[in-house]
């Protein structure tokens, strides 16, 4: 294929001939389309032989110096090529494609929503965590003829961003979990934030609202007014609505008339699970169903996840932190009920110039919790004080832990994964 006569129709082609994407040397299936994708630390174009020789059918690359070859693609940008073939791809479904983003719960709010989901439709949704300028179009692109309505996560830390994303996603129908303090270093104000947020209403034509969430709701409501746009509510003041029962530290709940024994813990995953009926009720799936998905509903990932060991119950939830779910999260262990509590939190990154103001209120909170608390990172250390141990490094953490035995504790881990609570000794 010469790159002189290249056009995203053709590279379509061969996608619905060989519909594997593959973006990395080391997970290569035979036949996949290898993209040459670069970044700050890495430049696939420098593994184009290694990508043929590893089974890729075609290899999309920048690469202007290699010899012709029929399964070597050149293009000027491989990202915005990749990105180019999801639109593609996108605009040839025929299915309903439901956007989702918020600050905190978009994942799990986006698993409880396809396993609602899934009760009625073959459902594809996002894996793990590729919600991004990358993972989008990889997730547009895993979705086969088969499938019957997607969920499409999206992610964002600059400006901006969701919008871009709705480009090549086209949702028709979003959701947004809820808008909070975090990557306030590349936002800058919350203001950006929500402006950035609510590009995902601006993009859809039915949008789900959390009922109590003042500022979606009257974004929302703005939108219906102006492009006459359907508004779904959940929660406070709609049909879609319920409330927690017990959490002992899992969270019962009443949805829909019934109780419901989830494997979620935390007070804050009741606004998800709300969002997740809402989606489900809209697209006639049964009551009974969408309680049932929720109660087998297991999270993994480090996100509200309940480890049981031989001596203690630890919330681990150190997937990654800001200012709004460390509250949440804080908040949750002093509602569970449990003799002895002990938080560990690491540091909350991305927050720019308000980042010193922000842990000083998670240690201003954690006085008064009245429960044990140990500070992991150098954001918290530079405002250390007498009554918590502070600790720079999780190996600082694992020498204390290692010397004063931890027993017969709810223990909460929680912080930014760029403080590796992954590794402390307790886990």
């Amino acid at each position: 294929m010469s790159s002189e006569f290249y056009k995203i129709e053709e590279l379509y082609k061969l996608f619905v001939q060989f519909p594997f994407i593959c973006t990395d040397t080391r997970k290569i299936t035979p036949n996949a389309l290898f993209f040459c994708l670069k970044g700050e630390h890495f430049d696939g174009n420098h593994f184009v032989y290694e990508a043929l020789e590893k089974g890729a059918k075609y290899v999309i690359t920048e690469n202007n110096q290699l010899p012709k070859s029929d399964a070597i693609i050149r293009v000027e940008d491989v990202l915005k090529t990749l990105q180019q073939l999801a639109l593609y791809h996108r605009k040839q479904l025929k299915i309903p494609i439901i956007g989702i983003t918020g600050t905190n719960g978009k994942t799990t709010t986006k698993e409880l929503m396809a396993s609602v989901l899934s009760k009625k439709f073959k459902t594809a949704y996002t894996q793990g965590n590729l919600n991004n300028h990358i993972g989008v179009p990889l997730t547009l692109l895993s979705i086969t003829k088969e499938d019957e309505i997607a969920v499409v996560e999206m992610g964002a830390n600059h400006k901006g961003e969701i919008a871009e994303l709705c480009k090549i996603a086209l949702p028709e129908y979003g959701l947004i979990t809820n808008i909070g303090k975090a990557h306030l270093e590349g936002f800058g104000t919350v203001d950006n934030i929500i402006e950035t947020k609510t590009a995902l209403y601006r993009a859809a034509q039915v949008v789900f609202v959390n009922g109590g969430d003042e500022i979606l709701r009257m974004k929302a409501e703005s939108r219906k007014e102006e492009r006459k746009k359907d508004v779904v509510v959940y929660g406070v003041g709609s049909e879609t609505n319920g409330e927690v029962v017990a959490m002992n530290p899992y969270l019962e709940i009443e949805l829909l008339g019934m109780k419901v024994q989830t494997q979620l813990t935390g007070s804050y995953n009741l606004s998800n699970i709300l969002a997740a009926a809402a989606v489900g009720r809209f697209f006639k799936v049964e009551n009974e169903d969408i309680c049932d998905a929720v109660a087998t509903y297991f999270p993994q990932n480090n996100r509200s996840q309940l480890i049981k060991n031989e001596t203690n119950t630890i919330i681990a939830d150190y997937y990654n932190a800001n200012p709004t779910s460390m509250k949440a999260a804080i908040e949750n262990l002093l509602q569970i009920e449990a003799p002895h509590k002990l938080a560990i939190l690491g540091d909350m990154l991305e927050l720019g110039e308000n980042s010193l103001q922000e842990h000083q209120t998670i240690i201003d909170l954690c006085e008064t919790a009245h429960f044990e608390t140990i500070f992991i990172g150098e954001k918290f250390c530079a405002l250390k004080n007498e009554k918590f141990p502070f600790f720079m490094q999780v190996t600082d953490c694992n020498n204390y832990l290692n010397n004063n035995k931890i027993e017969n504790k709810m223990i909460l881990i929680k912080g930014s994964r760029g403080v590796h609570l992954e590794k402390i000794a307790l886990l």
